[in-house]
C-alpha cells in the first residue's frame, strides 16, 4: 500500500512538514509526497488558473503509476482525490483533511482576507519561505477562488462514484469551510465514512492538531490493507 500526499493551494510538498514521514513509519507503508506544478521550488504555472484546475490535477494524478494508493489530501489536494476517486481511479481509501465540495460565503471571506494578508500584511513574505514563484502560487489559488466563475464550483456529482473507505477530517471552527462540506460527502459517497472533528479553529488540524489526527490516521489505515 502506497500513501499519496495531496497539498493545499498554498502548500507544497515541504508545508507537510515531517507529517507524511510520520505516518508511513508509523504503519510502514510508503509514501509519495510531491508539489504541483506551481509550487514549491517545481517550474512555474501560466496565469490565470481555469476554474476547471482541480479536476486537471486528478487527471494527472490518475495517470500517477501507482497501484491502488490511499490518497490524503488537504484542503484543495483533497477535492483532488476526491474528484479523481470520483473519475475512475483505483483506490484503497481517502483521507480527506479539510475537504470542499462546493463553493461557501465562509470560504470565499477567507479567501478574500488571504488576499488582504498577502497585498497588505506579512503572508507573501512567509509563503515566499516555500516557493520559488511564491506570487503565481497565490494568485493561482486565489484569484481562481475569487471569481465569479468560481462561485458555481461543485463536484458533488463525483461523490456517489467513490465506493472506497474515507477518512473525514475537519476543525470545528474552520475558516475557510464548515462541517457542511464533511455531511455533503458522508451522505453521498457510497463507501463507508469515518470522521474526526477536532476542537478550535483551524484550517490546517493535522498540525495543528497533530498528534490527535495522527493516530486517527493510523488507527484507520490498517483497515485498508
Amino acid at each position: 500500500m502506497t500513501l499519496v500526499f495531496l497539498h493545499e493551494g498554498l502548500g507544497s510538498a515541504e508545508l507537510w512538514r515531517d507529517f507524511p514521514q510520520r505516518i508511513g513509519n508509523a504503519v510502514g507503508e510508503g509514501i509519495v509526497v510531491e508539489s504541483r506544478r506551481g509550487y514549491g521550488h517545481g517550474p512555474p504555472i501560466d496565469l490565470p488558473r481555469r476554474v476547471t484546475y482541480m479536476h486537471e490535477e486528478a487527471e494527472l494524478l490518475r495517470a500517477m503509476d501507482v497501484s491502488e494508493p490511499v490518497l490524503i489530501g488537504h484542503s484543495d489536494g483533497a477535492s483532488i482525490a476526491l474528484i479523481a476517486a470520483g473519475s475512475g481511479m483505483a483506490v484503497r481509501g481517502l483521507v480527506l483533511i479539510a475537504p470542499h465540495v462546493f463553493v461557501e460565503e465562509r470560504s470565499v471571506a477567507g479567501i478574500a482576507a488571504a488576499k488582504e494578508a498577502y497585498d497588505s500584511g506579512d503572508l507573501r513574505a512567509r509563503l515566499a519561505r516555500w516557493h520559488d514563484d511564491v506570487d503565481g502560487a497565490f494568485r493561482g489559488w486565489n484569484d481562481a477562488w475569487l471569481s465569479a466563475e468560481f462561485r458555481d464550483w461543485d463536484v458533488t456529482t463525483f461523490l456517489p462514484r467513490i465506493e472506497c473507505p474515507v477518512l473525514l477530517i475537519q476543525a470545528e471552527d474552520d475558516p475557510y469551510g464548515t462541517l457542511a462540506q464533511l455531511e455533503a460527502i458522508a451522505a453521498d459517497v457510497s463507501g463507508p465514512v469515518e470522521r474526526l472533528v477536532v476542537a478550535g479553529r483551524s484550517h490546517a488540524p493535522h498540525l495543528d492538531h497533530d498528534e490527535e489526527v495522527l493516530g486517527a490516521i493510523v488507527r484507520w489505515l490498517p483497515q485498508r490493507s
